[in-house]
């Protein structure tokens, strides 16, 4: 085994931990996450079935709606109280959405700004034209573009890799692709016409660091 990828909960975290130092993982992922960026055009109930869709993972699951209309927000809890009666899960969701936060930003700018800043593994954009504000997106797992795109359907569906960043990963690196099973050796060769100005600047530097072993290498190919 060379390398061990994919999803699973804290034991198999745990263990890719312990393995990552005998061979390649892809990354640690946490509680599965969802971010819901909105404006005045979403639609509350969708809204709160979304979040509650993601809340049924895990009772550690991380649920955040940013957007700048409280009035919206005020719905959206609304819908979530008459839609927790109904859920199987429920002591689960409850716990989830203890958890979550909701953050009232000063327009959609400052919205995905703190988007971006948690870096999601999912970031629903719920507002009016979603592909304007993806321009501005930087650090998420996957972005889900309008309200016909919900987390679910990603879950299960829509089609790229849903192993994910999660805890802020995604400020570095997206989800797996087929990349993470690629190896990119570089290839170094100088050319005898080369070799003088490439000694020139690395003899230097090796004196600089005081390696003397280095210097005299590149000397004695020069005589």
């Amino acid at each position: 085994v060379e390398k061990i990828v994919g999803p699973g909960n804290l034991y198999v975290t745990a263990a890719k931990l312990l393995l990552s130092s005998e061979v390649g993982i892809d990354f640690a992922a946490g509680p599965t996450e969802l971010a819901v960026v909105a404006d005045a055009s979403a639609d509350p109930s969708l809204l709160a079935w979304d979040l509650l869709a993601q809340a049924e993972h895990d009772p550690q699951t991380k649920l955040w709606l940013l957007t700048p209309e409280r009035e919206l927000v005020k719905k959206v809890e609304e819908e979530v109280k008459k839609a927790l009666k109904t859920l199987p899960r429920k002591k689960v969701v409850e716990r989830a959405l203890e958890r979550g936060r909701v953050v009232i930003t000063g327009d959609l700018e400052e919205a995905v700004e703190v988007a971006n800043l948690l870096a999601p593994e999912h970031l629903q954009l719920a507002v009016r034209n979603p592909r304007k504000w993806l321009r501005k997106v930087r650090c998420a797992g996957t972005i889900l573009l309008g309200q016909k795109t919900p987390p679910a359907a990603g879950d299960f569906a829509v089609g790229p890799s849903h192993v994910l960043p999660t805890m802020g990963v995604a400020r570095w690196r997206a989800g797996l692709t087929v990349y993470d099973f690629l190896r990119c050796p570089s290839v170094q060769e100088v050319s005898g016409r080369g070799l003088r100005e490439v000694v020139a600047v690395a003899e230097r530097l090796a004196e600089a660091e005081g390696l003397y072993a280095h210097a005299e290498s590149l000397r004695r190919r020069l005589e």
